[in-house]
């Protein structure tokens, strides 16, 4: 018994190969977040750092909880509020690419928000 498929059958199928096949790459090359991960791997983090700020991990936490999940900032800056500088590395590309930090921002010493910025 053959299969045969119709037009928008071979056409829903090739999507959902694409779908399944950009999925499993992504998941590839993106790193979940770990502390370890992140104290030892300071050249790599950027391929944490999306984990990291989905997860929502560090909002709502004290600059010292911060501090024990991702270590010392590389900067820390006091205006109205706390703010912690991570560098996270340099992602390989065939331009010439500002490096990214990560920047944590603090309110009334709570984590208020977390993002990436470019230098």
């Amino acid at each position: 018994m053959k299969l045969r498929l119709n037009r928008k059958n071979t056409i829903g199928l090739i999507f959902f190969l694409a779908f399944v096949i950009s999925t499993s790459l992504i998941f590839q090359f993106e790193e979940r977040f770990t502390t370890e991960n992140w104290k030892s791997n300071h050249t790599t983090r950027y391929k944490m750092v999306d984990d990291l700020i989905e997860s929502q991990l560090l909002i709502g936490k004290t600059s010292e909880e911060v501090i024990e999940i991702l270590g010392h900032p590389s900067t820390t800056r006091y205006k109205k509020s706390e703010l912690f500088v991570y560098n996270i590395g340099k992602e390989p590309s065939f331009f010439e690419v500002q490096p990214d930090r990560l920047v944590v921002i603090f309110v009334d010493n709570k984590v208020d928000l977390v993002s990436l910025a470019v230098e």
